[in-house]
């Protein structure tokens, strides 16, 4: 593929070629819970689920750098795994495509955490055991559905970013929603401020189950929907 030293900045142009196809996947075995840790600098993101295995990856990348890494580690049943874009000094010439497709397995609890510089990404969590999320968003668009039937507590949190969020909530368990600090507009539907500003549902104080949701500045709009 074609590339240029370009001495004065130490960058390597890379001119965008044919798209590459990757498919990486790991058992289950023995894990207990997992801890995702995701860095993308730019794409289009998806997770889901409907995989026996642990997590079953599909990558598509046209810039030969941007080829994405795994590390995995298993603690006696409690496993981490990171998955990230390579941080190059490579400049893209010509339409850049990027694009990870995970799912996950449906038994095993996630503590997920994703680092997002711009694009799309689209988390469908809801049939997923979570045990929290955390997303730092820059430039782009996030769409996280948690409508499933949890059965413990746990937090959301989602931080800086200029684009657009979207959180879809259950109906059924208490939902308390915070926004602070920078934040653009912020349409609710299906929750209610109360006396302490934060947003909250019907079932909030009641039900058995709760998820906690702060959004931390930054973000241009965030839209909380619970149905």
């Amino acid at each position: 593929m074609p590339a240029a030293v370009l001495w004065l900045t130490g960058c390597v142009v890379e001119t965008s070629g044919p798209v590459h196809y990757e498919h990486s996947s790991f058992d289950r075995g023995q894990v207990e819970t997992l801890r995702l840790n995701l860095v993308m600098g730019a794409g289009k993101l998806r997770i889901g689920s409907g995989t026996e295995k642990l997590l079953r990856a599909d990558f598509g990348y046209n810039v030969p750098a941007w080829k994405p890494t795994i590390n995995f580690q298993n603690n006696n049943g409690q496993a981490s795994m990171t998955i990230s874009q390579p941080e190059t000094h490579h400049v893209n010439v010509g339409h850049a495509e990027y694009t990870w497709d995970l799912a996950l397995n449906r038994d095993v609890p996630l503590d997920l955490s994703l680092r997002f510089g711009a694009g799309e990404a689209k988390l469908d969590l809801g049939s997923l055991p979570v045990r929290g999320v955390r997303v730092d968003m820059g430039v782009g668009q996030v769409d996280m559905d948690l409508r499933g039937a949890p059965k413990q507590d746990y937090d959301v949190s989602i931080n800086g970013g200029v684009g657009q969020a979207t959180v879809r909530l259950p109906d059924d368990v208490g939902i308390v929603a915070d926004a602070h600090g920078g934040i653009g507009e912020v349409h609710a539907s299906g929750l209610h401020k109360d006396a302490g500003g934060r947003y909250v549902n019907e079932a909030y104080g009641t039900s058995k189950v709760t998820i906690h949701v702060t959004v931390n500045g930054g973000i241009g709009e965030i839209r909380l929907i619970a149905d």
